[in-house]
């Protein structure tokens, strides 16, 4: 068996300054590291808000809706948490989410009370707003990576 135990200096491997770029640019993606959680939490909401707000028998459909959105929204709040690079080319659908979010309440429900309109209207707000958030720091992230 061969022995592996013994680390040696890196400094003199063939690629470490390709190694450095790459570990700076894994670590790079994570500039908006705060909004993965609240991206996530929103999701989370949206999907239980039927039965914590108390429409998920007078509002079925909506109730369906809120839970698809819901777990659309936080696998994307954990894809920016897996992949941020990759996944932030995706903040502009997360717009569009959270102004779908806002207008479900009229287009998906019927004859919707003050408090179905006012939790989609908060889920749809943070949504847009965090949406925002990403498409700055991935617009950041641009000129970054233009800059180098």
């Amino acid at each position: 068996m061969a022995d592996v135990s013994h680390r040696g200096d890196i400094a003199a491997h063939p690629d470490v300054s390709e190694m450095r770029d790459r570990y700076a640019r894994v670590l790079g993606g994570k500039d908006v590291a705060l909004v993965d959680g609240p991206v996530f939490l929103t999701g989370l909401f949206c999907a239980i808000s039927p039965w914590v707000v108390h429409f998920a028998t007078s509002q079925p459909v909506l109730t369906t809706h809120n839970l698809i959105m819901g777990i659309a929204i936080g696998l994307l709040g954990l894809g920016f948490t897996v992949a941020p690079a990759r996944m932030y080319g995706l903040s502009w659908a997360m717009c569009a989410m959270g102004v779908w979010m806002i207008v479900s309440p009229w287009v998906v429900g019927s004859s919707p009370d003050t408090g179905v309109i006012l939790t989609n209207i908060i889920i749809g707000g943070l949504t847009l707003l965090l949406g925002l958030v990403c498409i700055g720091a991935s617009a950041k992230e641009g000129r970054k990576a233009t800059s180098t």
